[in-house]
């Protein structure tokens, strides 16, 4: 990375106040009218959670070796225990509310544990040496990679657990109910449980209590071309798996031979839903995979979790949620379940019948936010996103830039420069009152270079490989946690992030206020590419906010910024007074005027006070 500049507001010092049109003065609003384009009459709720997520596997590995294909011992991985206080509090500091430990439960692998009693795995079904954390092999059980003592895993996770309590945050885990590892077989359930498919009547493709799907009397096939470790050779790799009657693919392929590209190493779930005739429900009685999923949901939640991000959360049928949610929350009213979402025109359905708390805002504000970062987009985008597929509900979305599944802001593939994250990740996380996540190394700039393994040179951090994230464990710096060992660039980064995340979680405008854009207010002014600028104003009784963001990665825009007199009486103030402003967020002096310097790839978070 070079010459990262964090910007610090450029403003015009004058005593001059701000000029605006001239209209008598207003009563303050008590609503906001739906009419008005530039607003929604949502009411606002404060759901900022501030998310951390981690690929536990990689978070504390401190191996630099980066083998491809590299073993456990040759590589590293990280344990339960690497995330101690010091880590813990290190994450804390930068605003987090909640931490999701991604991959926590027990999947198929490569690396052998049967001195442990724990089955060996067939490379023909797994993807990568480590193995993916979505393909599940024992829902009551932790990954053994993830332990010191292998014996002992549940307790150094539970360890864990209370350990992330002790340092003010919360606990949240990934529940994956669509599918499981084609290996998936229970050691670990409580006495009386009847695994997965015990019971299921094999000689039919679809049973309504049957937790799986089959295809009686075919056997499953490899996919063609399937290469578990490329040039080596995994445990068991002869091209063959024993499963007869074959079962449906975890991505809804009723086939015995899935493509490679498919989620082959998985099986799908049957929820009652009969795909291969015109989907037909049938959800009374209550479908065994129903109860089977409720129990397991209690277990986690008895463990002391305090919310679950629901993987693939439409594949499930929406009467399923709708269902084990309430049933959850009689046990733990405040747990959270967060879906990983991806069709806007069921999100409210998911909301308000299936009951989720949240849901992922990918294909909306991450798709809109990633073309601006990347030169193809506008702001546009950004209204679209507001005003039309959320609109009511924005809330209850989950904004991000990074995640397990995307690819990294620095890596070529994205922006190729951190930096595209300052405006972009500003918007995220103050746009509406819902939460914001941030992907552990996002924070330093992790670029995802390299072939992992499995994990191709895609600009993205494995999921499938053991490896040693490199910019991440500068910030790590042996166990310190204190980025000793970033430069200059990723130390102004990472306090970018600090900044705006501890301001996230405490100010009141951001977390409980309303929205108004300003757009249209500020289109007329020729140093305001509204196509590349985007500004709007929160606001609740105790305090106003003024946001603005330039997305030019080489631009600058020298703007005097305007709120309209209606907007000035909607958040409850006199058009005729005047105001100062502080940008919080570079931690600016006070100013007198909105006379502004927006530097290329910069945010502002401007308080509005009296003067």
């Amino acid at each position: 990375m070079k010459n990262l500049v964090l910007p610090v507001a450029v403003l015009s010092l004058g005593l001059a106040s701000f000029s605006f049109y001239q209209q008598p003065p207003a009563p303050v609003a008590e609503t906001i009218s739906s009419s008005d384009p530039n607003t929604t009459d949502e009411v606002p709720q404060d759901h900022k959670l501030v998310i951390y997520q981690m690929m536990t596997r990689l978070f504390g590995n401190k191996t630099a070796v980066n083998k491809h294909y590299g073993t456990l011992q040759e590589n590293g991985v990280g344990k339960f225990n690497d995330i101690n206080t010091t880590a813990l509090q290190a994450i804390k500091k930068m605003g987090v509310s909640h931490v999701w430990f991604t991959g926590v439960l027990e999947h198929a692998t490569m690396t052998n544990y049967t001195k442990d009693g724990i089955a060996l795995d067939d490379a023909d079904v797994v993807k990568g040496r480590a193995g993916s954390p979505y393909a599940v092999k024992d829902y009551y059980d932790v990954d053994p990679d993830l332990a010191v003592n292998v014996k002992n895993r549940m307790q150094e996770f539970e360890a864990l657990v209370k350990r992330t309590h002790d340092n003010d945050m919360k606990v949240l885990i990934d529940f994956i109910p669509n599918h499981v590892a084609r290996t998936y077989k229970s050691d670990a359930h409580p006495a009386g449980v009847v695994d997965l498919g015990q019971k299921d009547d094999k000689t039919k493709a679809f049973a309504p209590n049957n937790n799986f799907y089959y295809l009686p009397g075919k056997s499953f096939v490899v996919p063609a071309g399937y290469n578990p470790l490329g040039p080596l050779t995994g445990p068991r790799e002869d091209k063959k798996f024993q499963e007869v009657p074959a079962k449906a693919t975890g991505n809804d392929v009723f086939s015995e031979a899935p493509k490679v590209d498919d989620w082959f190493e998985t099986i799908k779930l049957n929820y009652g839903v009969d795909y291969q005739n015109g989907r037909a429900k049938h959800f009374s009685p209550t479908p065994d995979t129903w109860l089977k999923m409720r129990d397991i949901l209690i277990f986690w939640t008895k463990k002391n979790v305090d919310g679950f991000r629901c993987d693939m959360a439409e594949m499930v049928p929406v009467e399923f949620w709708a269902w084990v949610i309430p049933e959850l929350k009689k046990i733990k009213p405040d747990l959270i379940f967060i879906g990983e979402a991806y069709d806007a025109k069921t999100y409210k359905m998911y909301i308000e019948q299936g009951h989720f708390d949240y849901l992922y805002d990918k294909v909306g504000l991450y798709d809109g936010l990633r073309r601006l970062m990347r030169g193809e987009g506008t702001t546009e985008d950004i209204t679209k996103v507001w005003s039309e597929e959320s609109r009511g509900f924005a809330g209850h979305m989950l904004r991000f830039l990074e995640n397990h599944d995307e690819q990294r802001i620095a890596s070529k593939d994205f922006a190729g420069n951190p930096r595209a994250a300052i405006p972009a990740m500003t918007v995220s996380a103050t746009l509406a009152t819902g939460p914001v996540m941030l992907y552990f190394g996002q924070h330093v700039g992790e670029p995802a270079h390299g072939a992992e393994g499995f994990s191709s040179e895609d600009g993205r951090t494995t999921i499938f490989d053991y490896w040693g994230v490199p910019e991440h464990q500068k910030w790590m710096n042996g166990g310190k946690f204190d980025g000793g060992k970033l430069n200059a660039d990723q130390k102004q980064l990472h306090d970018f992030y600090t900044r705006l995340l501890t301001l996230t979680s405490q100010s009141d405008a951001i977390r409980r206020g309303k929205f108004y854009e300003l757009q249209d207010a500020n289109n007329l002014d020729q140093q305001y590419n509204q196509r590349q600028v985007y500004s709007y104003v929160r606001y609740t009784d105790k305090q106003k906010l003024l946001i603005v963001a330039n997305f030019s990665p080489d631009k600058t825009y020298k703007s005097t910024l305007r709120i309209p007199p209606n907007v000035m009486q909607l958040m409850g103030l006199n058009p005729n007074q005047f105001y100062t402003y502080t940008d919080i967020l570079n931690q600016a002096p006070t100013v007198q005027a909105l006379n502004v310097t927006l530097a290329p790839q910069s945010a502002y978070i401007f308080e509005i006070n009296a003067k």
